[in-house]
């Protein structure tokens, strides 16, 4: 069975320091594409939900334009009806089949007046949808076009920083193995809790370097002793000495 190395107190902090060091070049990277990501992200959702909008506009209009047609239809059929019925007329025998027949060309008359508003009003629908896809579609390209530029910014810096980037995560994900995986996780719990991802910081200037809360003389001399990790007790942040932070390198 293998054995795990026990490592010194001493050898911890300075894997938290490497680790802190790599995790912070990150954030400066993270910090050069500021709210790009986000912003890109946040414009394509929007573009889909533009187009979807665009689509049901469109099947409206497709909708309201079957219904003028189906109108259409009616009126001839209505028209043929009453040429029927006035063709009947001139061969009716007494006044009862002759009101009669007026009647039926008069309901069919009625029903050429209804279609008729109904083709006007769904002409007018489709004159207010019409206006509708303009706007959405020229909505959609000064969409286009700024999510152009947002994505030719973050490909500037991406392609500016890929090398670097790729090479502190390979640097990172080789410090974690090096971290007890308790401390580890207290580190990464750390770093969630500020904007800045400082989990581990120095004693500068007798002060705690997140913080800049007092450190007292005696506690400053454990945290040189490295015989065990030392808190910040005001942030909560791990404490290293000055000197064991300097000497600490990223190649």
């Amino acid at each position: 069975m293998a054995q795990v190395k026990d490592f010194s107190i001493q050898e911890k902090l300075v894997s938290l320091v490497t680790l802190q060091q790599i995790d912070s070049k990150l954030d400066e990277i993270k910090i050069l594409k500021g709210e790009l990501p986000m912003e890109v992200a946040d414009l394509e959702d929007e573009i889909t939900g533009l187009h979807a909008r665009l689509t049901r506009i469109e099947e409206e209009v497709n909708g309201v334009t079957e219904f003028i047609e189906q109108r259409k239809l009616a009126i001839k059929a209505a028209e043929a009806q009453i040429a029927k019925y006035e063709k009947q007329s001139e061969n009716v025998k007494n006044n009862r089949e002759y009101e009669a027949i007026n009647k039926e060309i008069e309901m069919q008359q009625l029903d050429v007046k209804l279609a008729e508003k109904h083709i006007k009003d769904a002409t007018d629908e489709i004159a207010e949808k019409a206006v509708l896809l303009d706007k959405a579609k020229k909505n959609i390209a000064v969409k286009d076009g700024v999510l152009a530029t947002k994505k030719e910014e973050l490909e500037k810096i991406i392609l500016a920083n890929e090398k670097e980037e790729k090479q502190f995560n390979k640097l990172a994900a080789e410090a974690k193995q090096q971290v007890d995986p308790r401390l580890l996780a207290s580190y990464e719990k750390i770093r969630g809790n500020y904007r800045n991802g400082l989990a581990v910081v120095p004693v500068e200037r007798d002060a705690c370097g997140g913080c800049f809360n007092a450190i007292p003389p005696q506690k400053q001399s454990e945290i040189r002793q490295h015989k065990k990790i030392m808190i910040c007790e005001n942030c909560g942040r791990i404490l290293v000495d000055e000197e064991l932070a300097n000497s600490v390198q990223l190649a």
